[in-house]
């Protein structure tokens, strides 16, 4: 998968038959190929328009970063959520943090200069 893979909202709900598949909660590996050992660890739990972003794990030496961070905005983005919930150890005390989600901002059509 690359960083456009779902461009639009992510459905979090599924009909099967006479059953209804809602999406509750989602584990995050951070690793380029699926199979390949990872580098941290994630659970997410939805709910409603929110999500709290539990258990996050990092190999030693491996820290959570800016880009850890923004790949997490999106996903919420793409679940149409309004905002995300964690709890980081600064200086060994625990922090909590809400962050607000923007919606996904509609892609602007490319436009080309012609000659008339």
């Amino acid at each position: 998968m690359n960083k456009t893979s779902f461009p639009e909202a992510l459905s979090r709900c599924v009909k099967i038959d006479q059953w209804i598949f809602e999406v509750k909660s989602v584990r995050a590996i951070r690793v380029n190929e699926f199979g390949q050992p990872y580098s941290a660890t994630a659970n997410i739990t939805l709910n409603g328009d929110s999500a709290y972003i539990d258990g996050l794990l990092t190999k030693e030496g491996e820290d959570f970063n800016r880009e850890d961070y923004q790949a997490f905005v999106k996903l919420t983005q793409q679940l149409e959520l309004k905002s995300f919930n964690f709890d980081r150890f600064k200086k060994q005390r625990r922090v909590s943090h809400t962050v607000k989600v923007a919606p996904i901002e509609p892609l602007a059509p490319e436009l080309k200069l012609v000659k008339a």
